[in-house]
């Protein structure tokens, strides 16, 4: 069953959301609704990797070159914060594109969850995708206050 191979992705994906969110969130502490916020966002992806455990032990979980994607766009882009104001904005936007990566993945699982009727996948699948959905609302929100400021303003 293929379904293993995107139990591996949204696993690796909402881990690396989880600390990318953190790394996010202490190197710009200087924004304290940054630091606070990016620590609440991580903990639901931890949440969704808890949640995800007990269907990984009933269908496994497969690497697959693809499955290794969300480490890949980790290691480049959010192993470590930019600086400035251009550098929180920069980094609200690779959180956006990792989590809208997360989001895909739980939709194509929810998909699968429907067409195993598998009732318990499907409700964390859609769980996980409407916390993941509020994730990037706030990315997004928080990119339009930080936008002015960043490419605006003369420093």
């Amino acid at each position: 069953m293929q379904l293993a191979i995107y139990l591996a992705l949204a696993h690796r994906a909402e881990k690396t959301l989880a600390d990318s969110f953190r790394v996010v969130g202490e190197g710009h502490a200087q924004q304290p609704d940054v630091l606070f916020t990016c620590r609440t966002l991580a903990g639901m992806s931890d949440d969704h990797v808890r949640r995800l455990a007990p269907i990984v032990r009933r269908y496994g979980e497969r690497d697959d070159a693809d499955a290794d994607e969300p480490e890949r766009l980790h290691a480049a882009g959010l192993a470590e914060v930019r600086s400035g104001p251009v550098g929180l904005l920069r980094d609200l936007q690779d959180l956006h594109v990792l989590g809208t990566l997360v989001q895909t993945t739980w939709t194509v699982v929810a998909q699968a969850a429907q067409g195993l009727r598998d009732r318990d996948l499907l409700e964390l699948a859609q769980h996980a995708n409407g916390e993941t959905s509020r994730q990037l609302s706030w990315l997004n929100t928080r990119m339009k206050q930080a936008a002015p400021q960043a490419l605006v303003v003369a420093e």
